[in-house]
């Protein structure tokens, strides 16, 4: 089995560079050798062949592909290192693109690559969190080898992160502080930030960084500062255009921090809308209920009115009536 695994990869078509990694080969095949290869113990090569053409398509992949058995190190259930390398490979293939094309290209195309396989690496860590075998350092090295901005919100690490300090209650005040800061406070949504509040696993420093975070993202909300600092945003990429220190790589970056602060501003302003359409709701079904109230209590108390006033009017006839009749007697 091992030879004809080895053979296999041996005939898989090359990529051509500068070609889109499309689906010449299906990652899903790739996935499958892997894991057979991986257990039947083939060459080191042959493995990391496999890992880079299925780094080429990592977008591609799904949770279930990522979760390798880990066959000899006993240090945990999956094989987060084949994980790690083949998402290197993912990450040099996209940086090896965007100088190829260069900055006027249009890399939209490239960031919601990233924005992909952002999501399927949060959803991996979350699976593989529960492990209580998983180190620390293994879990930190994946988070630490995908970049910040293939993150647009960081409820998905947030999500793993507090998976593992649930799963690995023996941690030190140190090594908790450590794992929380790849959590950027900023990009949490309003449900993730209440749940930060509330959490008792998370260290007291984190619990204010957040609360901090959302009192200042209220200011902003109410006093419309939020499209002032993407003005100021946009107004230091100009300026730091026009330094000669700047080079492709920097003005790429920028333009994707950019780009995630325009998507979170969305976000937040979608929470904004449903948050008013809610104190609408609620004021219109408070005056309707005052509305109905007040119209209740008029119409009982014309009632009353008209009762009364009847009840006054034939006392008033009764009298004039009884008058009338006792005149004619005392004439007579």
């Amino acid at each position: 089995r091992r030879v004809i695994v080895e053979a296999i990869v041996s005939l898989l078509p090359n990529d051509e560079k500068g070609s889109s990694y499309s689906s010449i080969t299906p990652v899903s095949f790739l996935i499958g050798l892997l894991k057979v290869g991986i257990e039947i113990d083939v060459e080191i090569s042959c493995r990391l062949d496999l890992e880079r053409r299925i780094g080429q398509q990592l977008e591609s992949v799904t949770l279930d592909d990522l979760l390798i058995p880990c066959v000899r190190n006993e240090d945990s259930m999956y094989d987060v290192d084949a994980v790690q390398r083949i998402l290197t490979c993912f990450l040099e293939r996209i940086d090896e693109e965007e100088e190829d094309c260069g900055y006027d290209s249009d890399s939209t195309c490239h960031h919601g690559s990233l924005l992909k396989v952002g999501r399927i690496m949060d959803a991996y860590l979350a699976e593989i969190a529960p492990d209580p075998c998983l180190s620390l350092h293994m879990f930190t090295a994946i988070i630490e080898a995908l970049p910040d901005y293939a993150r647009v919100m960081d409820d998905g690490i947030y999500r793993a992160i507090d998976m593992y300090l649930k799963a690995h209650p023996l941690l030190s005040e140190e090594e908790c502080k450590k794992l929380c800061k790849f959590i950027d406070c900023k990009k949490l949504s309003q449900e993730a930030s209440n749940h930060v509040a509330h959490n008792d696993r998370l260290p007291v420093q984190m619990v204010v960084r957040v609360l901090y975070s959302e009192q200042l993202r209220l200011k902003k909300a109410l006093s419309g500062d939020s499209e002032e600092g993407l003005v100021d945003l946009s107004s230091g990429l100009q300026n730091r255009a026009l330094s000669p220190r700047d080079t492709y790589a920097s003005l790429r970056r920028e333009n994707r921090e950019l780009k995630l602060e325009i998507a979170r501003m969305r976000v937040r302003v979608s929470e904004l809308e449903k948050e008013q359409m809610f104190m609408k709701q609620g004021m219109m079904e408070k005056s309707g209920n005052n509305g109905g109230s007040l119209l209740t209590s008029l119409s009982k108390g014309i009632g009353k009115i008209t009762i009364f006033g009847g009840e006054n009017r034939r006392k008033v006839n009764r009298k004039s009536r009884s008058v009338s009749e006792r005149k004619p007697s005392r004439r007579g």
